[in-house]
Parts: structure tokens; C-alpha cells; sequence
């Protein structure tokens, strides 16, 4: 069966797809349910039927729904199920949901983060791409450390600690909530529209505390130097926009066999995970349009947050003679 609400129903990645909850698992979900029953809003083993009458009852009619209250999904690896999961507690409204998932628990000990990361992937695609949600969020029992670690990995935030929120084994235990917004962004070419804005950013304390020149820059300055930068075949200039917002810009220059590239983010957007974002798509189309050259970025020493972004996408590291750090990634 397929779910109305989406106009696709299975999201599939080099190993691992998910699929709208199928009949013929339930029993597998069952046995998985029962034996990790700890950590789950479960209070009592199930039955087979109980089971029968939940996919009979609950789960045949999410499918026909314009907005069900949850969206379930098997998780398959070559058509064997190994998990299964899906966006529950859903806000409409609010444009929210709770991520649940749960693996065959055979698998747990050695494929935890290996399973997890790549369903994570999968479900962030039907909540951010598919359904525009701004939001999804995990609530876990402050039992498994494995788990928040794998969640930090993929880019979750812990956002919440409900203390002694419930209890277990005969204590209270906390509860936490790691949250991931989408952060989807679109880049276009600059144009002279773009000419104040870009001139507010280059003149803000934030970036020009990292910059390599951190003189003030005049309105004539920058029109003389933004004119000649999108009119010119050797600069690929990028703005990033998000929920039509301008919120910074990705830049590529080419010169002899290098594209060198620099960035910046609206200071109001910054420490929310649209950097990693914009710099990731920034790569890609620097790769894209000059796929032959090497491309550089030029960091200061201070800049930490900077350093950890080339890094993360395989820059290599060149210290240079002045202290500051010159990264290049080969084509």
C-alpha cells in the first residue's frame, strides 16, 4: 500500500530503502518491540493478537489519511526488513515530528550507527524534501549512550533534558530530545540587486573579524569590487537563500590552475548549521563548473569554526609561514 499524503513512497539510498510499513513484518516488529521493550513507550509484551488488530485497526487506515498522525516505514537492506520506523506525533500546524525507529535486535551490537545513520538519511528525506517540515526530533530514555552519540554524528542537537521525566527500574530517569531543523538552502548567481546586502555583510564586526583585511570598506569600494566580481567569467559568486531570505554567500575564483573560494554567513544565521550547508553545496559547484582544478581556501589561525569545516570534507591542511592555513582538495 502507499500512503496518499506522499507523492513518493520509497526512498532508497546504495544499500538501505524504506517503505511504507508492510503487512508481511509485523511479527518480525513484534518480536524486535518485546525484546528492546526497555526503552520504549511499551508497558507490556505484545501479542500476536494485538499485533493483528493494531495493522488491521491503526496502521490500514494512516494510509488513506491526508494528514495521519504518523507515517510508518520498514526499513529494507536487499528486501529483507531489519527495521522498521517512521515520523509519529506529527504537527501539522507546526510543520514537526518525532523520529521512531527500531532495528532487528541481532544487529544492534555491530551495526548500530551503520543502520541508524543511514535510516536517519532516509526519514530526513521524506521530512525535509517530501513533506516540508521545519523540524524533527528524537525522544529517548537516558539509557543508551551509543544512541546520542550516533545523533550528534548526524548532526542532531540536543535540545531538551526532561529531568526524572520517567520511570524505570524503580528510579526516575531523564529523558532527552536531540532536534534537527531543515535547513534546506537554494544558491544563485549574484546580481546587483545583491549590492546592499553584501555590503551589510562585508562591513558586520562577525566577518570582519575574520577576514584578511579587516579595514572598513566604503559603499564606492565594494560597488567598484561586486560589479567586477559578477560580471566576470574567472568568479563564480553565490548567494545563499533560505525561506526567500538572503542569508550569505559562497564565492569561487579561478586563477591559473586553482579556484579559490571564501564564504560568509548573516551573523543572524549563525550556529544553526546552515555553514556546513553552504559550504558543502559551495564545493560542489565549484567542482562542478572547473572539475579539472584544485580547489583552495585560505583560513586564519583563529577562525576554529572554519578550520573544522575544510577539514570535515577532506581539505588538505598547508600551515603558511604568517601562522594562517591554506587548505586545498585536488580534483
Amino acid at each position: 500500500m502507499n500512503y496518499k499524503v506522499l507523492n513518493k513512497n520509497i526512498y532508497s539510498n546504495d544499500k538501505y530503502s524504506i517503505v511504507p510499513i508492510r503487512f508481511q513484518d509485523r511479527y518480525d516488529i513484534m518480536r524486535w518491540r518485546n525484546e528492546q521493550i526497555y526503552h520504549l513507550r511499551q508497558t507490556k509484551p505484545l501479542t500476536k493478537e494485538k499485533q493483528d488488530w493494531y495493522f488491521e485497526n491503526v496502521v490500514r487506515k494512516i494510509f488513506e489519511l491526508d494528514k495521519p498522525d504518523q507515517i510508518l516505514f520498514s526499513l529494507l537492506k536487499e528486501d529483507k526488513c531489519i527495521g522498521y520506523g517512521g515520523l509519529v506525533h506529527i504537527n501539522w500546524v507546526d510543520k514537526n515530528a518525532e523520529i521512531s525507529f527500531i532495528m532487528d535486535t541481532k544487529l544492534e551490537n555491530q551495526y548500530f550507527n551503520t543502520i541508524w545513520s543511514n535510516y536517519l538519511n532516509l526519514i530526513e528525506e521524506v521530512a525535509f524534501e517530501v513533506l516540508s517540515f521545519h523540524k524533527i526530533y528524537t525522544y529517548a530514555y537516558d539509557l543508551r549512550p551509543q544512541l546520542f552519540k550516533m545523533l550528534s554524528k548526524n548532526s542532531f542537537k540536543q535540545e531538551a533534558t526532561l529531568i526524572e521525566h520517567t520511570f524505570f527500574e524503580g528510579k526516575y530517569i531523564d529523558v532527552l530530545i536531540h532536534s534537527k531543523w531543515n535547513r534546506k538552502i537554494t544558491l544563485r548567481t549574484a546580481n546587483i540587486g545583491d549590492l546592499d546586502t553584501t555590503f551589510k555583510w562585508v562591513n558586520s564586526r562577525e566577518v570582519r573579524s575574520y577576514s584578511f583585511n579587516q579595514n572598513p570598506v566604503t559603499f564606492p569600494e565594494h560597488k567598484f569590487w561586486f560589479t567586477n566580481k559578477i560580471n566576470s567569467n574567472d568568479c563564480l559568486y553565490l548567494l545563499a537563500e533560505y525561506q526567500n531570505c538572503s542569508i550569505g554567500s559562497f564565492r569561487c575564483d579561478h586563477l591559473d590552475e586553482e579556484i579559490i573560494i571564501s564564504f560568509l554567513l548573516d551573523p543572524s544565521f549563525q550556529g544553526k548549521g546552515f555553514g556546513k550547508i553552504l559550504f558543502k553545496n559551495g564545493v560542489k559547484m565549484a567542482k562542478h563548473k572547473w572539475p579539472s582544478f584544485t580547489v583552495v581556501g585560505f583560513v586564519m589561525a583563529e577562525n576554529i569554526a572554519s578550520k573544522k569545516l575544510f577539514e570535515s570534507y577532506g581539505f588538505e591542511k598547508i600551515e603558511l609561514e604568517n601562522g594562517n592555513l591554506k587548505y586545498i582538495l585536488k580534483p
